[in-house]
């Protein structure tokens, strides 16, 4: 592990292809705040922790191609010896937990003292303060060990500014599947020469003092859904309210995933307000959440269905023949991508046979920048060689391969969307009392979480 700080050329050439395919695996790819990122001192960046291997490439995508970023990552996934060397090559280092035995514990002082040597030249760490990973959209309490090596490090300089612990907010449009949002939000950085004279006098308190600056800090570019007892009620206010409350008000705001997001995020301090000062009309919202909650499972509905119903039966097919029109371009996506796209599912699911949800988009988005090459190489080779076509058309061939393949994502996207459109109408004509009261749970739901 010596000299892991250094940007050696292969890890610049390898970081770069995950860079660009990172971004691609994404629908919409936001980035807020990079011009909080330093680039010529001591840094640790913290981000929230949800989506296993995702959170740390967040990171890599964001900061420039000359700074290396060292993370932490449990030690146990370095029993492997080839899996051990990836992540070395990948300027990964192993932190010791208490189930990695007792007697392991104390390897982490050497790891803690690389960790302030990295710090020391200038590079930079990616810890990930909470310490564990869970899928729930809150942030859990804060471990001390990152501050432990920003303290070390800092007192090299004394109380200049030196060591800085970047806030990072990660959300996901969903943490399993591929085409969805993510926004990464870049925090003011931490200094933590503000806290050495503190550090200095008492440890504890100046330690529980950035603790709490950076946990507020995560609070405010995350979905915080602190909770213990009414999660699901919180999750599902936030996506029933979501679109109510972005119209709500003296100005309304443009519908689209970053509005959507700050929306979450106030709706859910609402909620926690609510739990605090009214838990008799959270409890009442809870109850109908699980009843709406019951009725989209019963019928096979989605939010955004009820949420606009009043459906307009010529756009429905006017879409529809739009999607009979475009269906080849489908087709055509479809054969050129079933291979790449559809590989790393099965062996996430046969080979792997991965349970953790936090897991899945990590462990198929790793296949996948192997699987998707070797596959558009393999089908452009036998174009050429089954052909007789030229070489500059197997050329055009392998780079449209992909673009094919996201239209036929976005084509079958769309065509969920109008089939689940014409499921409500024909169940709004079968079920019309269902619907109804589907609908009134809905309006509900929002009337009772405002007044």
């Amino acid at each position: 592990m010596s000299n892991l700080y250094d940007s050696k050329l292969s890890f610049k050439i390898v970081r770069s292809y995950i860079k660009f395919t990172f971004k691609r695996f994404y629908g919409e790819y936001i980035v807020i705040g990079k011009e909080n990122i330093p680039t010529d001192c001591p840094v640790i960046f913290a981000p929230n922790h949800t989506n296993a291997l995702m959170d740390a490439l967040a990171i890599h995508a964001v900061v420039p191609n000359n700074l290396a970023v060292i993370f932490l990552a449990r030690a146990d996934i370095f029993n492997n010896k080839l899996a051990a060397k990836v992540l070395n090559f990948m300027k990964i280092m192993p932190a010791f937990r208490m189930r990695d035995g007792v007697e392991n514990l104390g390897r982490n002082q050497e790891i803690f003292d690389k960790c302030v040597e990295v710090l020391h030249h200038n590079a930079a760490l990616g810890i990930m303060p909470e310490g564990n990973q869970e899928t729930e959209r809150f942030l859990r309490p804060l471990v001390k060990g990152i501050f432990r090596i920003a303290f070390a490090a800092q007192k090299k300089y004394g109380n200049s500014p030196a060591v800085k612990i970047v806030p990072v907010g990660l959300d996901f449009g969903d943490i399993t599947k591929f085409g969805k949002h993510i926004i990464i939000q870049i925090g003011k950085p931490i200094e933590v020469s503000e806290y050495m004279n503190a550090y200095t006098e008492n440890p504890v308190t100046a330690t529980n003092e950035i603790r709490e600056k950076l946990k507020n800090d995560l609070i405010s570019m995350s979905l915080h859904l602190a909770t213990t007892n009414y999660y699901e009620c919180f999750e599902t206010v936030t996506e029933v309210c979501n679109t109510s409350f972005l119209s709500h008000g003296n100005k309304s705001l443009p519908d689209n995933t970053l509005n959507r997001f700050h929306a979450r995020q106030n709706i859910a301090e609402k909620l926690v307000t609510l739990e605090k000062e009214d838990p008799e009309r959270l409890k009442l919202l809870d109850i109908d959440c699980k009843k709406y909650r019951e009725k989209l499972s019963k019928y096979n509905l989605r939010n955004w269905v009820v949420e606009k119903s009043d459906f307009n039966t010529l756009q429905i097919i006017a879409e529809s023949l739009l999607l009979i029109y475009t269906l080849p371009l489908f087709i055509v996506g479809l054969l050129l991508n079933a291979l790449p796209f559809f590989t790393p599912v099965h062996l996430r699911k046969k080979v792997f046979k991965a349970q953790f949800p936090g897991f899945f988009s990590s462990l198929q988005y790793a296949l996948g920048i192997f699987t998707f090459p070797i596959f558009y190489m393999i089908q452009t080779i036998l174009l050429y060689s089954l052909t007789n076509l030229p070489l500059w058309v197997s050329v055009i061939f392998l780079i449209i391969q992909y673009p094919l393949g996201k239209v036929a994502f976005k084509w079958y996207r769309v065509f969920k969307k109008c089939l689940a459109k014409i499921h409500y109408k024909i169940l709004e004509k079968k079920q019309s009392q269902q619907t109804y009261l589907t609908l009134l749970l809905n309006t509900k739901i929002i009337t009772l979480f405002r007044d």
